[in-house]
Formats: structure tokens, C-alpha cells, sequence
């Protein structure tokens, strides 16, 4: 993308980070209200962190919070340790957040084994390709963008697998954290789409290139926007579609529905391709994320630069 040649890396992988968390905060106040509400209350287009159903101004939900317990295990751990990344979401389950997908919540806390937890509940309920192991994915696509496709594609997948039990949340999870390496590398990541649906499970590969496809458009949906494929195809339609960091998620939002997670996957897209410096301040200044578990914690701008800047390196 030539319109943002000159953002370096680390600019790109801290708007990664942070991208995401500001599309979170910014989409919680509109989840499940109905297509185009964002421009019905901004329709000067300046939106702002306006807070409401039961989140102040510039709060984070889950889809953050996941993403900086995975961010954090990768460091405290060295890599990807499996049983201590679920053993921090039980941590982070158990003290009652704000906000939990249904499925989350009952593979975090229905007493199985990590390795267990979630092919248990997809047997059981044959339900499992929500949206919820995209919406943490910042953290450990910056992580493992710098060991190339195959290895962030399939670290991708087992992070997914901790709590989906469905591998098309596997392959969608798997599919974000290449397109996110690659912008972080400075390519287009809608013309890494094709190369990417190369290496998804055979079984997969027709679904996903259907909604990533550069003509589809979100209202060719089947499903809800919760499920992985449509909140991913949403994604990287509002990208497609618009110019700008601020105009991607705003488009992401006002598609209704799952918007906090919708506009998550938008910001850490967009956040890679146009970098921190796109984002603007005035959603920067009030961003803040609670950790539900942990203290009282809470991450602002600076802890999630930090965050960001210490998974790159």
C-alpha cells in the first residue's frame, strides 16, 4: 500500500497492539444495536470514546484482555507454553469480567484439563467457530510474525484450540496471523489472501476464500457477525473499503452486531498497514485496559506500547 510506504515497523507492530484495543474500546458501546449507529451518533464522522452498556469511556473488554494475558505468557514464558496460557484465562475467568463469550467461559471453567476443556464442549455441543480466538490475536501475531508463515499459521492454531474446538477458528486465527505478518513486513494483506488460503486445511479452504474474496460484502453474511468466518471476512472487508485506520473501524462498527470484536480484528489489521501514528489521540488518551484476576491492573497506552514493543524484539 503505497499511501503508507513510509511507516517503519515498529510503528506498524505498536499499532498493531494498540490498533486492536482502541477498535475494542471503541466498538463495546454499539455491540449487538443495529447496522449504522455509529454514523447516527457521529455523523460528523468524529467519533469519539463514548463509553455506554456498562463500559466507561475507553475501556477494553475480553477480546484485549485475552490478548495481553497471551502477550504476557509469550514473554514470561519464552514461547508458546500451552497450559499456561489457559491456566492465566482461568485466572482471568474465574474473578468475574465484564464480559465473556459464552463458549470461553464454559471451556475456562468447566473443571476439564487444558488440552481437554475445548474438544470436550465441541463434542458435546457440535458449537465452536465464534470469533473469540481472533479477538486476542494481536499479541501472538507480533510475536511470531518474525518466524515466518508456516510457524505463526500454526502457532496460531493452537492458541485457537485452547478454547475452539471448531478448526475453522483454528484456520481463521491461522489466517490473521499471516496477513497481520505480513503488513508488518510493509506488503498489502488483502493480496496476501490468496497465497494464505494455500497453506488452510483443505476442508476449510473454500469457506474462507468465499468471505475473504475482494467482492464480498458483510451483508452476504450467513451467519451472525460473532462467528469467526464473517467478523474475519467484516475485517478485511472494512479495510478494503476505506482509506484510513479511523475509517476502517468506524465502517467495522457500523456494521452492528459484534462490534467491540468486529472492530478488534479491523483495528489490529489496520493498526499493522497505517501504524500507531494513524490512530488518533483522542482515542489513545482515554484507552485503558482492567485485568479481572490480576490485582486490580490495569494497562494504558504505555504498558501496551511496552507490551507490544518487547514482543517484537
Amino acid at each position: 500500500m503505497n499511501r503508507v510506504d513510509r511507516v517503519n515497523r515498529m510503528d506498524r507492530v505498536i499499532g498493531t497492539v494498540v490498533g486492536s484495543a482502541v477498535g475494542d474500546a471503541l466498538g463495546a458501546p454499539f455491540e449487538f444495536r443495529e447496522p449504522g449507529v455509529y454514523t447516527t451518533q457521529f455523523p460528523d464522522g468524529v467519533g469519539e470514546m463514548c463509553g455506554g452498556g456498562g463500559w466507561d469511556p475507553g475501556e477494553a473488554t475480553d477480546d484485549t484482555q485475552m490478548a495481553v494475558l497471551v502477550g504476557a505468557s509469550l514473554l514470561e514464558r519464552n514461547g508458546l507454553d500451552l497450559p499456561d496460557i489457559f491456566g492465566r484465562f482461568q485466572r482471568w475467568a474465574a474473578d468475574d469480567p465484564k464480559d465473556i463469550g459464552l463458549q470461553t467461559e464454559d471451556v475456562l471453567t468447566n473443571g476439564s484439563p487444558w488440552d481437554l476443556a475445548a474438544p470436550l464442549h465441541f463434542q458435546i455441543t457440535g458449537r465452536a467457530a465464534g470469533n473469540g480466538s481472533v479477538m486476542r490475536a494481536s499479541t501472538s501475531a507480533v510475536y511470531f510474525a518474525g518466524a515466518g508463515r508456516e510457524a505463526t499459521m500454526a502457532a496460531a492454531r493452537r492458541i485457537a484450540a485452547l478454547t475452539h474446538g471448531d478448526r475453522a477458528a483454528w484456520e481463521g486465527t491461522a489466517i490473521l496471523h499471516e496477513l497481520v505478518r505480513a503488513a508488518l513486513d510493509g506488503a498489502d494483506p488483502l493480496t496476501a489472501v490468496p497465497p494464505t488460503l494455500q497453506l488452510v486445511d483443505a476442508d476449510h479452504r473454500a469457506g474462507w476464500a468465499k468471505v475473504l474474496a475482494a467482492h464480498w460484502h458483510p451483508d452476504e453474511a450467513t451467519e451472525f457477525n460473532g462467528a469467526v468466518w464473517p467478523c474475519l471476512g467484516s475485517a478485511l472487508w472494512a479495510l478494503r473499503t476505506t482509506a484510513s485506520y479511523e475509517e476502517s473501524v468506524a465502517a467495522a462498527i457500523d456494521l452492528g452486531g459484534d462490534t467491540d470484536t468486529v472492530a478488534a480484528v479491523t483495528g489490529m489489521l489496520a493498526g499493522a498497514v497505517y501504524g500507531i501514528g494513524a490512530i488518533p489521540t483522542r482515542w489513545l488518551e482515554p484507552l485503558h485496559v482492567p485485568l479481572p484476576g490480576y490485582g486490580g491492573r490495569v494497562l494504558r497506552l504505555a504498558e501496551l506500547t511496552w507490551l507490544a514493543e518487547a514482543l517484537e524484539s
